[in-house]
């Protein structure tokens, strides 16, 4: 995990948000290549999960809700950890995870348990007087049901359809940790699924499968991952049945994605509390119900830390250590690498006319600096699935070598072929 965490920072994946103050714990900044990974991520995400279905819209709504809807939802009564505090360091920790009765910092007395709720509060108004006191939203899940009735009419979908967001979502977490996996800013992919009651087990178990096809699609290794099911007693208040996709971090087993079924606890509560029916009205069948609902909510952050760990490795090559990330192309920040074998000669301005070609159909990226083997290992380093040396026989005959980065094997081609070959690879497509 260290050299993991010590790869991104050098290479500009993610870095401590506000570093130069000396950082902010519990909060991260995706840099050039991380943002771009994540990017790539959610665009999978919706791709395989909105673009592809026909029983599936998007949304994106506010972060900053009417404060009612923490009330109805059960946050304001139900959202709290359980902490402890050590007598002698001061230090805080969710009681949850500790494994003794003695502080896990120094060993010292903890404080008996008490409840923290972990929302973010802020204020909305232009005085302090004035102002009302609402949350950031702790799950990007609660504008969904609020604004369930204006998108199924507005979008003429019919029960059973599902609702897909994409979202920044905040929690004043007590004690974040491993790097960017439990953070107090993150963001989630979540569906939340309206169906008939008699139908919940039958989605439940269809959208188990859909899940965990989607981890092996974007390249995570199946026998790092597994499901685990809550046992009732450590049930959500809304949930009657829930369970999480786990990945094996070098820092044990974390949660990737939970899997819940929600009833109809959101829309009976948002009707009863707003005073608006939310109801649905299935024309067809001339019945009106509160539809269930089945939820997957995955972590953005999260997952893009396992695509990373996933993807990580080392091997001696030539005596020498390569350090490559074997991230699924489709995936990777940077598609193609454009490297001229030598500055001189034409070779470079006919390697940039190349790149910016390239740059229509994909990201690329243009590098003339230092030996050829060395420009190799630096896009290996940051997951490059291919790099294109433009040699003397491209000006010859315009064909070009592209050197695949998991077997390093080369292969001769025109350059006009190029798009084409490098695009098949990267695309969600492929078969």
């Amino acid at each position: 995990m260290k050299d993991l965490v010590s790869l991104c920072t050098r290479k500009g994946f993610i870095f401590q948000s506000s570093g130069i103050y000396g950082g902010i714990n519990g909060c991260w900044d995706f840099g050039p290549l991380g943002v771009e990974l994540k990017r790539n991520l959610k665009d999978d995400w919706w791709y395989t999960f909105v673009q592809m279905r026909d029983d599936i819209v998007g949304l994106d709504a506010s972060i900053i809700t009417h404060p009612e809807v923490w009330v109805a939802s059960g946050h304001v009564a139900e959202f709290h950890d359980i902490v402890v505090d050590c007598k002698e360091c001061k230090h805080r920790f969710r009681a949850d995870h500790l494994e003794g009765p003695k502080c896990p910092d120094c060993g010292g007395e903890l404080t008996e348990p008490k409840q923290f709720n972990s929302m973010l509060r802020t204020r909305l108004g232009v005085s302090e007087d004035t102002a009302v006191e609402t949350y950031l939203r702790p799950e990007t899940c609660q504008s969904i049901f609020v604004d369930f009735k204006e998108v199924y009419s507005s979008s003429r979908m019919q029960v059973p359809f599902g609702i897909a967001q994409i979202g920044k979502s905040f929690r004043n977490e007590v004690n974040p940790r491993n790097f960017i996996f439990r953070s107090r800013e993150f963001e989630q992919m979540e569906i939340e699924f309206f169906c008939k009651a008699e139908d919940e087990t039958k989605w439940f178990e269809a959208w188990k499968i859909a899940i965990w096809q989607w981890y092996l699609d974007i390249g995570l290794t199946e026998s790092k991952m597994r499901w685990l099911a809550h046992p009732k007693e450590a049930l959500a208040h809304y949930s009657s049945r829930t369970e999480d996709v786990e990945y094996e971090f070098p820092f044990g087993w974390g949660e990737l994605q939970g899997l819940a079924n929600r009833g109809c606890f959101d829309l009976t509560q948002h009707s009863k509390h707003s005073g608006k029916d939310l109801s649905y009205f299935d024309a067809t069948t001339n019945e009106r119900y509160m539809p269930s609902v089945i939820e997957p909510s995955a972590g953005a952050d999260r997952t893009t830390l396992a695509v990373l760990c996933d993807a990580y490795d080392e091997e001696e090559v030539d005596g020498e250590k390569r350090i490559v990330l074997r991230l699924d192309p489709k995936l990777s920040p940077i598609k193609a690498a454009i490297l001229p074998l030598v500055k001189k000669d034409g070779l470079a301005e006919l390697a940039q006319g190349l790149e910016l070609k390239l740059r229509r159909k994909f990201n690329t990226f243009y590098d003339q600096s230092g030996a050829i083997g060395r420009r190799y290992r630096r896009m290996d380093e940051i997951g490059t699935p291919f790099c294109i040396c433009v040699d003397y026989e491209s000006k010859e005959n315009g064909t070009v070598t592209v050197r695949d980065r998991d077997s390093m094997e080369q292969v001769r081609m025109p350059m006009d072929e190029l798009a084409a070959y490098i695009g098949k690879r990267c695309s969600h497509e492929r078969d």
